[in-house]
């Protein structure tokens, strides 16, 4: 299991409701440590920075107080940065061996996002952590999850794979919580090659997926699609009941991703379903 786990929060409502009803169902015994973090923004802040560190630090101490009780068996470490939110989130994951970052996300108006961009979204291209986004959005008054449950998150993943490097990555991750599972989907898409190749890669794909269900302890099915990844991605989880979309995330420009798109990024912006983005750099 994942014994570092960090939680960046902006006191929001969303953020403060996945705190409290979804992150203990991830935060389960054997999970050392939990580290709420707070970035005060220098980009949009209109006083001095500094004047409000001890403000928020006070605020997170007595967040910290406020949730001990559901979080009893691990320590809650808390610290305030100065700084732009997602590259801070980075650097203190590195710094301090977090194995996971958890943070919620809702949906938000797709051009704002793309021009804007977002804390989470900047955070999945900006760190080398792994990052587990909580999908929310609000109905009327209420802020919701998407998704159906906190506590069965990790049992049936849909792992997607490209069979690349990042692949293995993306497997070591999975067997950090691997006895969380009780059944998944292995996913590869083949999207490349031509129409007299694709029986030949079909096959090679399937065989190669084999493999890999070899290498880990729960039962999974193999699902071998043709056509555009993420599409294939969103639409198998859908049908198959996924609980979670398990993808790898290659270093890329932001331009890139804005002109040309990348399969985690239009997975990230399109699933309901929890998304633990893999670093693949």
């Amino acid at each position: 299991m994942f014994e570092r786990i960090l939680y960046p929060t902006d006191f929001s409502e969303v953020s403060l409701k996945a705190l409290r009803e979804c992150l203990p169902e991830i935060v389960r015994p054997g999970v050392k440590e939990l580290h709420l973090l707070h970035v005060l923004d220098i980009t949009t802040l209109d006083v001095e920075a500094f004047s409000l560190q001890e403000v928020y630090e006070e605020k997170l101490e007595k967040l910290k107080e406020d949730i001990k009780g559901i979080f009893p068996e691990t320590e809650i470490v808390t610290y305030v940065s100065i700084g732009i939110p997602s590259l801070e989130i980075a650097e203190y994951a590195s710094g301090k061996g977090i194995d996971l970052i958890v943070t919620p996300t809702t949906g938000e108006n797709i051009w704002r996002r793309m021009f804007l961009g977002s804390t989470a979204s900047n955070l999945a291209r900006a760190t080398k952590k792994p990052v587990l986004l909580l999908k929310y959005e609000k109905k009327e008054e209420e802020i919701l999850p998407t998704f159906p449950s906190c506590s069965g998150i990790f049992s049936r993943p849909l792992v997607a794979l490209d069979f690349s490097k990042c692949s293995i990555r993306i497997v070591k991750t999975v067997k950090k919580f691997e006895e969380l599972i009780e059944s998944g989907i292995l996913l590869h898409s083949v999207d490349y090659g031509g129409i007299d190749e694709l029986e030949h890669n079909i096959e090679i794909a399937r065989k190669n997926l084999e493999k890999t269900a070899k290498g880990i302890k729960a039962e999974f099915e193999l699902e071998v699609m043709v056509g555009t990844a993420s599409q294939a991605i969103i639409g198998t989880a859908l049908a198959k009941k996924a609980t979670i979309i398990v993808i790898g995330k290659k270093g890329r420009s932001f331009l890139k991703d804005l002109i040309l798109g990348s399969t985690a990024e239009r997975v990230m912006r399109d699933s309901k379903i929890p998304v633990l983005l893999v670093p693949c750099d």
